[in-house]
């Protein structure tokens, strides 16, 4: 029996690799819910964090408790009480806390160490430390309101969590800290992750949350913010009355860490299955990210980029719509190169050369990864080549071409002949290609 192909693997094993090559030796850190060890999709989120582990991530894990702390005081017939959305701690209701977090501590735990035939940790040998990690003060008194025993981040042991991940270890924190003076303290578990994300230098810093990240006034996800149109969208959610769930917290954790210097934060759902691996390893995700710059960039191109415009071409070339470059060649004209880079792989390139003394440029080698030839990456690689000609004081810009006719006539430019080119160029021309031309006065 002659076993089938599985071109969909083949393929999501292919794309996945640079992000896999990306990630290895980065460090994140990852904020889990409550609400997130108490869903059915629990046990496939751990197998999911186990295999970033295998694949040389090295973690820190946050866990929070708000829901299974609130069932318990009301089981013991404790109210809770909040003052400027933090929970007052008094005695009895800090003995049940430690009791909760505790439990949850042995719970995640325990699952990170399944090791059973035929699930998805089949074989994962996973080394979690726990620890005082997290030195913690009281928050005081305010307004006439004493937290008691509820805190806040006083330092963070990051030297210790180190030395943990360098011995391949899963650092798990739990949402109370210890104080110098022995005692200890509820905190947040979002200020805890953040301030460890920011303490570490980690790359990523990543949450869970109902939905698939952020959803837009068109029903779609958003897949970037920048911290501050996350605060906007934090004061949509005071204005709605939802300023304590657990997606404000995790913004106002977001944007603290990305102000201080944490590159990229995520907010996934832990409701649909692989979402996490969706988000880290494939170039658009399925959530949302807080970025301090854009995971996508329109940029002059290096020597460094040979290799993936090569691959972007490549294609193009082989169909006849691109006059086929060398290496070498590429190398010698990097200079003329702008690409679009995202995460990393170039999904866009074009070229811009000169004729100064007729102030007029050609732009050349436009391409376009096929999975983004939907969107506007086009024209921002035109609007990227019209920017630099501008520089240069070029007037008219002109193509040649033999498939993209009316996609650069929809763009405003317009057919000529041969003769309106530059002398240098009409030399040059290919009669043989007979390439249209056409020409925009920028």
């Amino acid at each position: 029996m002659v076993r089938e192909r599985d071109a969909v693997l083949v393929n999501a094993f292919r794309h996945s690799t640079p992000y896999v090559n990306h990630h290895r030796g980065s460090t994140f850190v990852i904020m889990i819910g409550g609400e997130t060890i108490a869903d059915d999709n629990f046990n496939d989120i751990v197998a999911d964090i186990a295999l970033l582990q295998s694949l040389g991530i090295r973690l820190v894990l946050v866990f929070g408790a708000r829901p299974q702390i609130d069932g318990s005081l009301a089981n013991a017939g404790i109210r809770s009480r909040f003052h400027k959305r933090i929970r007052v701690t008094d005695s009895d209701s800090f003995r049940i806390i430690k009791q909760v977090c505790g439990g949850l501590q042995l719970e995640i735990t325990s699952r990170l160490s399944m090791g059973l035939i035929n699930t998805p940790m089949q074989g994962a040998r996973l080394n979690v430390v726990s620890g005082n990690f997290v030195t913690a003060q009281p928050i005081g008194v305010d307004d006439g309101i004493d937290y008691c025993h509820s805190g806040r981040v006083r330092r963070i042991d990051s030297e210790g969590i180190r030395r943990q991940l360098e011995q391949n270890a899963i650092v798990l924190i739990s949402p109370v800290g210890f104080s110098v003076t022995g005692e200890s303290f509820s905190v947040n578990a979002e200020e805890i992750a953040a301030q460890v994300a920011i303490h570490l230098k980690a790359d990523k810093l990543i949450a869970f949350c109902s939905s698939q990240g952020v959803i837009g006034q068109s029903g779609q996800v958003v897949s970037e913010l920048f911290p501050e149109q996350a605060e906007e969208y934090l004061v949509a959610l005071e204005q709605q009355g939802d300023d304590s769930s657990g997606t404000a917290r995790y913004f106002h954790a977001a944007i603290a860490s990305c102000r201080a210097g944490v590159p990229r934060s995520h907010l996934v759902s832990y409701k649909e299955d692989g979402a996490l691996l969706q988000e880290l390893f494939t170039r658009d995700g399925v959530g949302t990210q807080i970025v301090r710059q854009s995971a996508e960039q329109a940029r002059s191109a290096t020597i460094d980029d040979i290799g993936g415009i090569l691959d972007l071409i490549r294609p193009l070339e082989e169909e006849g719509i691109l006059v086929r470059r060398s290496r070498e060649q590429l190398e010698m004209e990097i200079d003329h190169f702008c690409i679009i880079e995202r995460d990393g792989l170039v999904i866009g390139c074009a070229a811009l050369y000169p004729f100064p003394e007729e102030a007029m440029a050609e732009m050349a080698c436009v391409a376009i990864h096929p999975e983004y030839r939907s969107s506007n990456r086009g024209d921002r690689m035109v609007a990227k080549i019209e920017e630099h000609a501008r520089r240069q004081n070029i007037q008219k810009l002109f193509v040649l071409t033999t498939r993209s006719i009316h996609w650069f006539r929809e763009r405003g430019f317009e057919p000529v002949e041969v003769t309106d080119l530059p002398v240098a160029k009409q030399k040059l021309y290919n009669y043989q290609r007979r390439s249209k031309i056409l020409l925009k006065t920028i």
